[in-house]
């Protein structure tokens, strides 16, 4: 696996002021390309950390690879220390509202005043116009934008089942910063990087938005959609199980056809065409059905794999853990979190160099890095002691 320091981004620097997923996820993606990311909590931690239920997870997944500090940023102090930080990085990833860093005296013109190399990224809920000052969240973004319309069946908006667009948003922000960093190679300035759920949310339905413009009539939802395809369906084997398969090609539909025995569909010409095909769903769907209620989910899956033809078995998060794919392509990575669990996550989707982007570091106890940042920011050992003791800083890098 890669050494952190043979990564692209080994050498800079990020102060990541952020909670919840949409700026966790844009330094995570940073962090993992060898970014050095400093978390900066607040001097009572990141409430993100206790969330429980569809929240549980939130930290442990976005914040590997990060070191972290806590700072009273409220105080003239802390807010000194903050702003030293910020003078010698790179990047700064924010996602508050709009407003709150610049009450801090962390904004972009105030902070790029000190450092004008520095590239700040802020994650937003909308991009500039008349929304921008409302608070979103990926909920928000979901319903306003169309994709919970075009999830849910008609009537009953549904949002995707998990945060899709604070990890779309955050990737989006990546965008910008590399985009950023390669500008500044030229004219050697950073400047104001913007990414936004609600923008990121249309630009997933831009498709949608463009069927209307070529046929004339609006998408439906996907549980009403009319296929593109004839055979692009989740089946039930004879063991009732579900398996999902798609034929998507003039050349999949001969291959699927001799393969499984369709001699009868094979033969009609009529149905050579795809477009003829999906005229002709209901005649062809109820027999494939009726193939697959006759094999088991293995049998189907094999020949499925043997035939080249899309398909996939209906996979819950927890069935993950044991995907022989990712144990054998390190797409797992081993992590201990805070409180002393140790569990498997998955790595940032990407090769490099055929490599799988690896974990230099667990997910961080609150605080854990403080003194040995703020050593390298040239603070001594008894200003660290003093600030400690006065309540400005927090230090966990003792706690097993």
């Amino acid at each position: 696996m890669t050494t952190r320091s043979e990564l692209p981004l080994s050498g800079i620097r990020v102060i990541e002021f952020s909670h919840m997923v949409m700026g966790p996820s844009a330094g995570l993606l940073l962090a993992d390309l060898g970014a050095d990311v400093v978390k900066v909590e607040p001097i009572s931690g990141d409430k993100t950390r206790s969330l429980r239920g569809s929240g549980a997870g939130y930290f442990a997944m976005y914040n590997r690879n990060k070191r972290s500090i806590r700072v009273d940023l409220k105080s003239e102090e802390g807010a000194a220390i903050a702003r030293r930080l910020v003078a010698d990085a790179d990047v700064l990833v924010e996602n508050f509202r709009p407003g709150a860093m610049d009450k801090l005296g962390f904004g972009y013109e105030n902070l790029s005043a000190d450092n004008p190399r520095l590239i700040y990224c802020s994650n937003r809920g909308f991009l500039n116009g008349p929304y921008e000052h409302r608070t979103a969240l990926d909920e928000v973004a979901q319903m306003m934008g169309g994709l919970a319309y075009m999830t849910g069946p008609p009537g009953r908006p549904l949002r995707a089942g998990a945060s899709v667009i604070d990890v779309t948003g955050g990737m989006f922000a990546v965008i910008g910063v590399l985009a950023a960093m390669e500008e500044r190679h030229r004219t050697g300035r950073g400047q104001h990087v913007k990414s936004a759920l609600y923008e990121s949310t249309v630009f997933l339905v831009g498709q949608h938005m463009a069927q209307l413009a070529v046929t004339g009539a609006p998408a439906a939802p996907m549980p009403t959609r009319i296929s593109a395809w004839a055979i692009y369906d989740v089946f039930e084997t004879g063991d009732d199980e579900r398996v999902f398969v798609g034929v998507v090609s003039d050349s999949q539909w001969l291959t699927f056809c001799k393969d499984f025995g369709f001699d009868d569909l094979l033969a009609d010409e009529t149905l050579r065409a795809n477009n003829n095909r999906v005229a002709a769903r209901d005649r062809i769907i109820p027999a494939v059905q009726a193939r697959f209620k006759t094999l088991s989910k293995s049998e189907l899956m094999q020949q499925l794999e043997k035939s080249g033809l899309p398909f996939a078995p209906i996979t819950r998060p927890e069935d993950l853990f044991d995907d022989e794919h990712l144990e054998a392509s390190d797409g797992l990575l081993e992590m201990e979190l805070p409180d002393g669990q140790t569990t498997r996550l998955p790595a940032m989707p990407v090769e490099l160099s055929g490599q799988r982007l690896g974990k230099f570091r667990n997910p961080p106890r609150s605080g854990e890095h403080t003194h040995d940042v703020l050593s390298e920011a040239g603070l001594s050992d008894e200003e660290i002691s003093r600030l400690l003791e006065r309540g400005i800083i927090a230090d966990t890098s003792a706690d097993g």
